[in-house]
């Protein structure tokens, strides 16, 4: 049975939609009609940007504290049977050097990362697939990884790296297995290069992503045209802007390679 279309959903969750590229997903999604949910860490966010945006409303979670993360679930799905999307975009990126000069490697700090970029989205899909797979409608799961998690070329984000790189191949398999199922829903890769968001909030230089100071970073609002073109072409994996060349690459041999050994 074959995957329900990405824009087919009705309801979606956004984890880290109080700002950043969360926020513009879920006002993109509303100008489309969709009804979305945001969930983040700091209220006054949040408040403000369903506000802003329209949301239909928000939750207050730290996707890395993973033992409220059930209890959070069933809440959600009490308050909203119609949720069939849940879109992964909660993650933090912090500088890390085992031998400096410039910063320390705080470990407790770095498995704070882990538990947000990789045991948050795990626990997510896996509680809210069987909801998502008894829908008659299908449902939408999307991931947020990042061509760090293809090419590591930031070599002051070590961690960050290496947990998108952990979601990407989470991501793939996951979307292998429920198709060997025969569930209809569907998984799709957003894979960002760097945009002008707060993202780098921990480095020296918070505003290194940013254009004037000359980075080859996206706007927002670049990157959201290249995501809502992929969105609109149905595709499983979107690499915005020079991610796009690294996504075709991936796909041209690792992923070739991949899709031959499932089938063996």
């Amino acid at each position: 049975m074959a995957p329900v279309p990405t824009l087919s959903f009705k309801c979606a969750l956004v984890t880290g939609g109080g700002g950043g590229l969360g926020k513009a997903m879920a006002a993109d999604l509303i100008r489309r009609g969709k009804k979305v949910l945001l969930a983040g860490r700091t209220e006054s966010s949040l408040a403000a940007a369903a506000a802003e945006i329209g949301a239909a409303g928000y939750y207050v979670l730290d996707t890395g504290a993973i033992a409220t993360l059930p209890s959070f679930v069933a809440k959600l799905l009490s308050e909203h049977p119609d949720l069939d999307c849940l879109i992964n975009n909660a993650g933090v990126q912090r500088p890390f050097q085992v031998l400096g000069p410039d910063y320390g490697f705080d470990l407790a700090r770095a498995d704070e990362e882990i538990d947000i970029n990789v045991r948050g989205p795990l626990h997510l899909c896996v509680q809210l697939i069987p909801h998502l797979n008894s829908l008659a409608s299908g449902g939408v799961i999307m991931n947020v990884s990042s061509v760090l998690g293809i090419v590591p070329f930031s070599v002051v984000n070590p961690v960050y790296n290496g947990t998108k790189a952990w979601l990407h191949s989470f991501t793939v398999t996951l979307r292998t297995q429920l198709a060997q199922a025969g569930s209809r829903i569907k998984v799709v890769e957003i894979s960002p290069p760097s945009v002008e968001t707060d993202l780098h909030r921990d480095r020296l230089d918070p505003d290194d992503n940013k254009k004037h100071k000359g980075a080859q970073a996206l706007s927002i609002d670049e990157y959201m045209d290249d995501v809502g073109k992929g969105w609109e072409k149905d595709e499983d994996w979107i690499g915005p802007g020079m991610a796009a060349k690294a996504v075709q690459a991936w796909e041209g041999s690792i992923g070739e390679m991949y899709r031959a050994k499932v089938k063996e």
